[in-house]
C-alpha cells in the first residue's frame, strides 16, 4: 500500500555536505545526499548520520567530498556487499569517523584483518541495533568478492538492508541486485516507503525491472543508484520514470552532491 506521506524533494544542488552556510543536514527530519554510485549520506532527525557503500573514489563524487574527512561526522557505515565499488573506502571512512560498520559476516572478517575493530557483522534475516538504528539484512541476487593482493577473496555474497529509525519512513536499500520474487515478501513484511534501487543494468536491474521491484515493494518513492558511473551502466532515471508512468511511485532523481529533504 502506497503512503500519502510527503515525498522528499531535492533541496539544493552540489553543496559541500553539512558545510554550506545556513544549511545543516543535522537539523532535518530526513536528508539524503548522493555522492555518486551507491554512496549516500542519510541524515536522521536525531542528528545521526549514516553512509551507505562508501566509495568516495567513484568518478561522480564531488571533489570536495571525495576524502573521508569531508563526510564527517558519520555515526554508522552500512555495507551491502564486498565488491570494490561498494567497500572501496570503508576502511578509511571508518578510521576517519570512528563509526561502526554493519556488514555481512565474511566482510566483517575481511575488515578485521585490515585492522578495523568496530565491526558489527550479521547475516541475511538478522536484525541488529547500532547507533540507534535498526538494520535488517535481506537477500539480494548478486555476488560478493574483491581482488586483494592479486587473488579473489570471497566476501559472502550480497544483501539488501532495511533501515528503521525513529521519525523516518522505513527505507529499503537494495544494494546491487537483480529482480527477485522475495521483493514482494520484503514489501509485505517490512513495508518500506522509500527504496534505493540500482538501475544501471548490465550488473544489476535496469529501469524496467527496477520499476517492477518498486511496484512489488509497495514504496511511494524510489531513489535510483548504481547508474551513470561508467558508460556500461546505461539505465537512467528518465527511463525509470517512463516505466513507472501511471503509478503513484515517484522517482527522486539526485545529482552528485545534491541534498533531498
Amino acid at each position: 500500500m502506497i503512503s500519502d506521506a510527503p515525498r522528499l524533494r531535492p533541496a539544493r544542488a552540489s553543496i559541500a555536505l553539512g558545510q554550506a552556510a545556513n544549511y545543516d543536514t543535522r537539523a532535518m527530519p530526513l536528508s539524503i545526499t548522493w555522492l555518486g554510485h551507491s554512496t549516500f549520506v542519510l541524515g536522521l532527525p536525531d542528528g545521526k548520520r549514516l553512509i551507505t557503500d562508501p566509495w568516495l573514489g567513484n568518478p561522480n563524487c564531488p571533489p570536495a567530498l571525495a576524502k573521508p574527512e569531508a563526510v564527517k561526522p558519520i555515526d554508522l557505515i552500512l555495507v551491502s556487499h564486498g565488491h570494490g565499488d561498494h567497500i572501496g573506502d570503508v576502511v578509511p571512512v571508518a578510521r576517519a569517523t570512528g563509526a561502526p560498520v554493519v556488514c555481512m559476516f565474511e566482510i566483517g572478517l575481511y575488515l578485521a584483518e585490515k585492522g578495523l575493530q568496530n565491526v558489527r557483522d550479521m547475516g541475511i534475516g538478522g536484525t541488529l541495533e547500532a547507533a540507534g538504528v535498526s538494520v535488517t539484512m535481506t537477500a539480494a541476487t548478486h555476488s560478493g568478492s574483491i581482488v586483494d593482493g592479486g587473488r579473489i577473496v570471497y566476501l559472502g555474497g550480497a544483501a539488501g538492508l532495511v533501515i528503521r529509525a525513529p521519525g523516518v519512513p522505513v527505507i529499503y536499500f537494495a544494494g546491487d541486485t537483480g529482480l527477485f520474487g522475495d521483493m514482494k515478501m520484503i514489501g509485505e513484511v517490512y513495508r518500506p516507503e522509500i527504496a534505493f534501487l540500482p538501475i544501471g543494468d548490465l550488473y544489476t536491474m535496469g529501469p524496467d525491472t527496477a520499476a517492477i521491484a518498486a511496484r512489488w515493494l509497495g514504496v511511494r518513492q524510489v531513489v535510483p543508484m548504481h547508474w551513470g558511473t561508467f558508460p556500461a551502466l546505461t539505465g537512467t532515471p528518465a527511463a525509470l520514470k517512463a516505466h513507472l508512468k501511471g503509478t503513484n511511485v515517484e522517482v527522486l532523481e539526485l545529482k552528485p552532491g545534491e541534498v533531498a529533504t
